[in-house]
């Protein structure tokens, strides 16, 4: 159940309530004060402001001078917490935050919440009575958040493809192309804490001039929508350098092993040939020894 769900669920229940009984019980039968008087004015309004501005909570059309008294119930995601004042009283303030109940004579009396954030967000309740009557003003306060833009290129299947992306804003931002001739595919991927992201890509033809390629975002947050150029993301190339030295270095070093083992190869055969070659030539030698020694023999007897 998403937040703004939870918040109309109190409004609900804080319309349900007929009376507020503060001053008489009752069984009293005399005449009623404008604290035990049912709250016949109820209005309920839907405020939106930007994060991080000022909200002014103005609870009913009576000047301070003609308000008995002003409390506001304020049910927030995390807690909640009252602010009371009575005429010619000090503010009573329960919240303890940034949060000021304001007035002054000959003016409405109003709620301040200054540099408004994602804690401010839920149901503001003020009940006012004055001499004849008494209101109830509801509250359901919503804050708009920018998202953070961005854009880029990038390959996909031997394809390039143009990405346009609003990362948590609230609501949701719309993405627009400046070429119409192909429709972007549009995703949305909700947070568990209310933001919205939205990823727009475009397929790009081979003949594509993206030069003149441009992503448009706007949300409620901008007077302007904002004009983003696609662009190859920083460190692309570098890591496609990379990875091709990579490939490179491994294919290197493959081949290199390669030719070692055939050098390798090479030279034992080459070895074992010489062995082979230098058999005869000893045994020549054997053969020939004895007869040296007969020949010598032979030669020193004649002498």
């Amino acid at each position: 159940m998403e937040m703004r769900d939870l918040l109309w669920i109190g409004v609900a229940v804080i319309l349900l309530v007929d009376v507020d009984v503060w001053g008489q019980d009752p069984g009293d039968s005399g005449p009623s004060s404008p604290r035990s008087q049912q709250i016949k004015n109820v209005v309920v309004q839907n405020v939106t402001v930007n994060l991080g501005s000022d909200v002014n909570l103005t609870c009913g059309e009576k000047n301070w001078s003609e308000t008995l008294y002003v409390l506001w119930k304020i049910n927030l995601k995390h807690r909640s917490c009252d602010i009371t004042r009575e005429q010619d009283s000090p503010t009573v303030d329960k919240c303890n935050d940034r949060k000021q109940l304001l007035n002054a004579t000959g003016s409405t009396s109003y709620l301040r919440v200054p540099h408004v954030s994602l804690d401010d967000v839920g149901i503001y309740t003020c009940e006012s009575a004055f001499n004849g009557g008494n209101n109830k003003h509801v509250f359901n306060v919503t804050v708009t958040v920018p998202p953070e833009p961005s854009a880029w290129l990038e390959h996909r299947s031997n394809k390039m493809v143009a990405v346009c992306r609003a990362e948590r804003g609230k609501p949701a931002a719309n993405i627009s192309w400046s070429f119409d001739t192909v429709s972007p595919s549009v995703d949305y991927h909700d947070t568990s804490d209310g933001f919205i992201s939205v990823v727009s890509s475009l397929e790009l033809a081979e003949d594509t001039n993206i030069e003149n390629l441009i992503c448009v975002i706007t949300h409620p947050y901008w007077v302007k929508g904002v004009v983003l150029v696609p662009e190859v993301k920083k460190g692309y190339f570098f890591w496609l350098f990379i990875c091709i030295g990579v490939i490179v270095g491994v294919i290197l070093v493959v081949f290199a092993f390669f030719v070692q083992r055939k050098i390798m190869l090479t030279r034992r055969a080459n070895t074992c040939d010489t062995s082979l070659s230098k058999f005869p030539s000893t045994e020549y030698v054997e053969e020939v020894e004895p007869y040296a020694s007969y020949v010598q023999r032979v030669n020193s007897i004649y002498n």
